[in-house]
């Protein structure tokens, strides 16, 4: 059976919703991963471009919020901004609580083509850390389930 990842950030528009593809596509074989914000939004165009740029398609996902998973059970809340963790600490169903914050590029200013650069480098950054962390049957090393663990880079 196939382990359930919840990807937590503040708007579910680009980290969590890059996490969730770059998940189901390296790891859908032994993962499900869905994506949710603290706030609703909408999937920013550079996150669906940078997916793109591997092959992932992201286009059809939308923003959710953290409430339309509540009553699932989730074996990873993975929290990919400092804001989530600090408005979503606890998320009924939750195993085990991980956090790994990534910059967020949507703060970046200036031309498309610099946005895409930052997209394109938080994207790797976050298929780095899910490469190194679950590849190979790997899992996060947990001690006590149920307690938030962060991970640093």
């Amino acid at each position: 059976m196939k382990k359930k990842v919840l990807f937590l950030c503040t708007h579910n528009s680009a980290r969590s919703q890059m996490a969730e593809g770059l998940m189901n596509y390296y790891f859908g074989d032994r993962y499900i991963a869905k994506s949710a914000g603290v706030e609703v939004s909408r999937v920013n165009p550079f996150a669906i471009l940078a997916m793109k740029e591997l092959g992932i398609d992201i286009s059809h996902h939308y923003s959710k919020h953290a409430n339309e998973f509540l009553g699932e059970e989730f074996d990873f809340i993975i929290t990919v901004c400092d804001h989530a963790k600090e408005h979503c600490p606890y998320f009924p169903g939750g195993k085990a609580y991980i956090h790994r914050s990534f910059e967020d590029p949507s703060s970046i200013e200036g031309e498309d083509e610099d946005k895409l650069k930052a997209f394109r480098r938080i994207r790797d950054e976050i298929k780095d850390w899910l490469i190194e962390n679950f590849k190979d049957g790997k899992e996060p090393k947990l001690e006590n389930i149920g307690q938030i663990f962060t991970v640093r880079p």
